[in-house]
């Protein structure tokens, strides 16, 4: 059995694999020798692909047939040590499965050899990756993170914007949508117009970014104000529309972490979903809720008798208050 062969754990969701970048470097940087392999669910393979030191592996997570190989992949890899990222039932039956002898872990289960002392509700998705660092003896990260575009990303961009005359723009961009499976996430679509027609106003190009689940709603609101790029750019264009932009509102949800690593300031809208666990490391400070004392519910649709207050109650005066406080808009440019 070799004892420098590492494996890594990360499935999913989006958001959650590029928050764990930073951690997966230190993991890297902590074992410059050793032979490491990333696995990761298949669809989320380019966003850790161009990370230096260590192989990928994409793996399918649909099907008993699929699990099943894998399982007996594992076992057969001789793993020496496993850094479970996940902490699924899944993601720790691999790692019991793999037979390794350092099995790392995000909180204490029989899956692991080492794990931290159990936590509190509200620690931060960022900070428990943090926590798993040190129970395995490697030093924890500062939040932040920075990924590369690359010049073809950046190139498809400027081609973009300049078939849509935007290329000199002032550029904001917003992501409305969420999961299909978290309606509850999503701001007030009319708040949305209004704060385009508003930014708009101010010599701003508003320009609404998503998957096709957000194809339906960009088309409406971008019929209002703002252009419509929906499906129009891939992970790493998207990147690189973000190096383009001065800033960006959105739900919580996967974009609002891409963005965030393309470096700029990220205004998000939690109400659903709790802030504390969940905002871009780094962006803390451009959480934008409104405290009532249900939230968090973590209900992927509000009862209507509580009128989604936790965000329809957050106006788009509200939003361009913010802006004009933070320095990004100024106060009274309004044409």
């Amino acid at each position: 059995m070799s004892s420098n062969r590492i494996l890594i754990i990360k499935l999913g969701a989006l958001g959650d694999v590029i928050l764990a970048v930073p951690h997966i470097r230190q993991i890297l940087a902590s074992h410059p020798d050793a032979d490491i392999t990333l696995l990761t669910a298949h669809e989320y393979a380019d966003v850790v692909a161009g990370e230096q030191g260590m192989a990928v592996t994409a793996f399918r997570r649909r099907g008993f047939l699929e699990m099943s190989r894998l399982l007996v992949w594992l076992r057969r890899q001789h793993f020496a040590v496993v850094y479970d990222l996940q902490g699924s039932l899944r993601s720790r039956i691999m790692t019991w499965i793999s037979g390794a002898r350092r099995r790392i872990g995000r909180r204490p289960d029989r899956a692991y050899t080492h794990a931290p002392d159990a936590a509190g509700n509200n620690v931060h998705a960022f900070d428990a990756l943090n926590r798993l660092l040190q129970s395995a003896g490697i030093r924890p990260v500062t939040p932040g993170l920075k990924l590369e575009a690359g010049e073809a990303a950046r190139q498809r961009v400027a081609d973009w914007l300049q078939a849509h005359e935007a290329g000199d723009s002032r550029l904001v961009l917003v992501h409305a949508g969420s999961s299909e499976r978290w309606l509850s996430k999503r701001w007030d679509e009319q708040h949305y117009a209004e704060l385009a027609t508003q930014l708009e106003a101010r010599e701003c190009t508003v320009v609404w970014v998503g998957g096709e689940p957000d194809r339906a709603l960009n088309r409406r609101l971008s019929s209002l104000a703002g252009l419509d790029a929906t499906g129009a750019f891939d992970f790493r264009q998207l990147i690189a529309l973000g190096e383009q932009a001065d800033f960006a509102l959105v739900s919580d949800s996967g974009p609002m972490h891409i963005l965030a690593a393309a470096g700029l300031p990220v205004y998000a809208f939690f109400g659903p979903t709790d802030w504390r666990r969940s905002h871009a490391p780094g962006q803390q400070d451009r959480v934008l809720t409104h405290p009532v004392p249900c939230s968090p519910c973590h209900l992927p649709v509000c009862p209507p008798e509580k009128l989604h207050r936790c965000l329809d109650a957050i106006s788009a005066t509200d939003v361009i208050a913010r802006l004009e406080t933070d320095g990004l808009l100024q106060a009274g440019d309004l044409l």
